[in-house]
């Protein structure tokens, strides 16, 4: 049986007068890789979002229903929004490394939360960059400028950043598009090794890769959650004909 780590019931955002997602209803799996998919404008960024609370630095945004993180309710009055963000790790579609070391990257949240000692984040910063395939390529330059690497290296980066403060959901809104094929592949790779640590919900454009790495896929259209299921049934089979539509290009 696959544990849900974290799940939408009847979830509905608006923007000020917006509605921008109606009722959506769907689960993130334990070290499972979720994928979402659909045109632009169709609300998977947004939705992303609610899941560690981003929405709430937009005055306008406003939240109905819940979305339910190992069964506590992450919109709780009495949720703190940065254990929120520590257990939900994010990572953006450009990557986004701070002007600082390559050392001072990775470890910027934990020395923010001021509990580890020298010794305990030296060995946190080592282990995220490996576990983001990024220490061989930066251990003998870890106080040089983050800003050197190259666009996929800055991405791994933003990755081992999010994975140091220990999430147990990581999300990734549309990671590659600003990589070249190359990178793209490498970044793939790392989320399938990934998923053994950390549950993954990614948005994606690229249906060619939700189908390559995706274990489970939803489609979005116009703020509505069309289907949600395993990718395999998604991709081969899909329940509604909007799903088919799209995936074979009528729209998108």
């Amino acid at each position: 049986m696959v544990k849900a780590h974290i799940c939408t019931n009847n979830l509905n955002l608006w923007f000020g007068d917006n509605h921008v997602l109606y009722d959506v209803s769907m689960c993130v799996f334990e070290n499972r890789i979720t994928a979402m998919i659909g045109p632009s404008g169709c609300g998977k960024s947004s939705l992303l979002r609610c899941f560690n609370r981003m929405n709430d630095l937009i005055p306008s945004a406003r939240i109905q229903g819940s979305i339910l993180l190992d069964e506590e309710d992450i919109y709780h009055p009495k949720a703190r929004v940065t254990d929120i963000r520590t257990r939900v790790g994010m990572v953006f579609q450009k990557p986004n490394p701070f002007p600082k070391s390559i050392f001072n990257n990775v470890a910027f949240g934990l020395k923010i939360q001021g509990k580890h000692s020298k010794s305990e984040i030296m060995d946190r910063v080592e282990k995220s960059l490996k576990d983001a395939w990024l220490w061989d390529e930066v251990k003998d330059r870890l106080h040089s400028s983050a800003m050197s690497l190259s666009g996929g290296q800055q991405q791994r980066l933003c990755i081992a950043r999010a994975l140091a403060n220990g999430p147990r959901v990581l999300l990734l809104d549309e990671p590659t598009s600003a990589l070249d094929p190359q990178s793209t592949a490498k970044i793939e790779e790392l989320c399938l090794d990934l998923k053994s640590k950390v549950s993954i919900l990614i948005v994606t454009h690229n249906i060619a890769q939700a189908g390559r790495i995706s274990d489970y896929t939803a489609f979005m259209y116009l703020g509505e959650l069309v289907e949600f299921g395993e990718s395999s049934q998604v991709f081969t089979v899909p329940k509604d004909s909007r799903t088919e539509d799209y995936l074979t290009g009528v729209f998108g």
